[in-house]
């Protein structure tokens, strides 16, 4: 049997409401048709979650197959790249691998054939990349020799992409490869021609964009994240709604933050097309696994805020989308609880090959194939370690039913119960009716730190990079 091909795509900040197949308010005035082919020729996950919400973390986690403690990027620190991650297992099983785009690891990539990366968090508009043979000695992606390319960088990585698959993959061997885009990360500068796009459409607003908090503890109170926040002048739009006072100028900076972020999302929908595209006329398509993702969730005004951090479902829930002809049912939608830890095994098993030892995460192909294991999870854990915004850090666990969170800085709980409030505005830690729940659930997030080892003791200062 021939080996699948396996093209992950992978978005900074991409949260699911805002590609189409999922649903949302936004599946109207903002359509994504090209993404939203995987989904028709595939399976849409709609209960897949990261286990620490932001960007650098998840893509460790995502790389190694293990949780933050476990591979040593709590925050925004380098990948130790002397353990074993998906690339190196890929190439080690015989296939081209590649990678285009944002990385955001640090240190310099290992286990490619071939990459081509964005320094840091790089550049929307005349973007540079550090080219593989022009890395530093130091180790450090940020040090390496630099190229710019002239325009956006969705545009710039959707060019980079094509010419992998149409000239640099050899023919005799299957590929993994990793296209990666910036966008919608802030500052949302989307590609120019996007300038009039929603210009006359009124965004619908989540029904918690005016949310008081009132029943919430103390972290949502002293974050940073609200929309109209100081913080990098990302959604305060002095220029646009300083004129306005109140709920009304909260409204104009929302719809102002929602055209940019929703304009950019347009520039990797078009992208995303010109590959699948590439895939149809080259016959590729037929063998080719296809990964549309986002390296976590993202606020866009639930709650009156942006960005991520929080386990609030906005900013925990992935999108995921899997397309694998003749494998997966199209259109499928599976609601199994499924982990940014998962990913390696996942696709380490689909090419026929092993995950490691060490990586903490389970495959899912069984799921995607319509065969979830009696033995599933039922419940996750999730732990955000302080960094910025002010955000307090916490851990918690999720079932299909409920939600805990722990902020363990400040000692407060938050329970909420999932199937009565799907939006989580009433934290019921404190009702009686719930004092079982309580007890199972606490319980059950000491079960899962004894389980993966994690200490809670451990606040994440002392990253593991590999480098002096």
């Amino acid at each position: 049997m021939t080996r699948p091909n396996i093209l992950y795509i992978m978005s900074d900040d991409h949260a699911a409401p805002a590609i189409s197949a999922y649903g949302s308010i936004l599946a109207g005035p903002a359509p994504t048709p090209n993404i939203d082919r995987i989904a028709k020729g595939g399976m849409r996950l709609d209960n897949c979650f990261c286990t620490n919400s932001i960007c650098t973390p998840s893509r460790a986690s995502i790389w190694t197959g293990k949780y933050s403690h476990a591979n040593g990027v709590y925050k925004f620190t380098a990948l130790d790249q002397s353990q074993p991650t998906l690339p190196k297992l890929m190439r080690q099983a015989g296939y081209h691998t590649g990678f285009v785009g944002k990385y955001h690891l640090h240190s310099n990539p290992v286990g490619f054939d071939y990459w081509s990366v964005l320094p840091g968090q790089g550049r929307y508009r005349d973007p540079q990349f550090v080219e593989m043979g022009g890395e530093h000695a130091s180790g450090r992606v940020s040090r390496g020799k630099r190229t710019t390319y002239k325009g956006h960088s969705s545009d710039v990585i959707g060019d980079k992409a094509l010419h992998y698959l149409k000239e640099l993959r050899p023919r005799d061997k299957p590929f993994f490869f990793m296209c990666h885009f910036k966008a919608p990360h802030d500052p949302w500068q989307h590609a120019r021609r996007y300038e009039k796009l929603f210009a006359d459409v009124d965004i619908p607003e989540p029904r918690t964009l005016f949310d008081d908090y009132a029943t919430r503890c103390d972290a949502l109170k002293t974050t940073l994240q609200y929309i109209g926040s100081k913080w990098g002048n990302h959604t305060n739009y002095v220029r646009q709604t300083g004129h306005l006072k109140g709920k009304a100028r909260k409204k104009a900076q929302y719809q102002e933050y929602l055209k940019r972020y929703l304009r950019c999302v347009r520039g990797i929908d078009d992208n995303v097309g010109r590959i699948l595209d590439c895939l149809d006329e080259s016959g590729l398509f037929e063998n080719t696994i296809v990964v549309y993702t986002s390296d976590q969730g993202f606020f866009l005004g639930e709650h009156g805020l942006y960005d991520k951090r929080f386990m609030y479902e906005e900013s925990l829930r992935m999108p995921l989308l899997v397309r694998w002809p003749g494998r997966i049912k199209p259109g499928a939608t599976n609601d199994d609880i499924v982990l940014n830890v998962d990913f390696a095994a996942m696709l380490l098993e689909a090419v026929g090959a092993k995950a490691h030892p060490e990586m903490q995460g389970r495959s899912f192909l069984a799921n995607l194939l319509g065969k979830t294991p009696a033995d599933w999870r039922t419940s996750m854990y999730y732990r955000y370690y302080y960094s910025h915004f002010k955000t307090e850090p916490h851990y918690g666990v999720r079932t299909k039913t409920h939600k805990l969170i722990y902020f363990d800085r400040i000692r407060q709980w938050e329970l909420f119960d999932l199937a009565k409030d799907p939006i989580e505005v009433k934290n019921v830690y404190d009702k009686g009716d719930y004092a079982e729940v309580v007890k199972e659930l606490k319980a059950e997030l000491k079960r899962l730190q004894t389980e993966l080892k994690d200490d809670p003791a451990d606040v994440g200062d002392h990253p593991r990079t590999g480098m002096k």
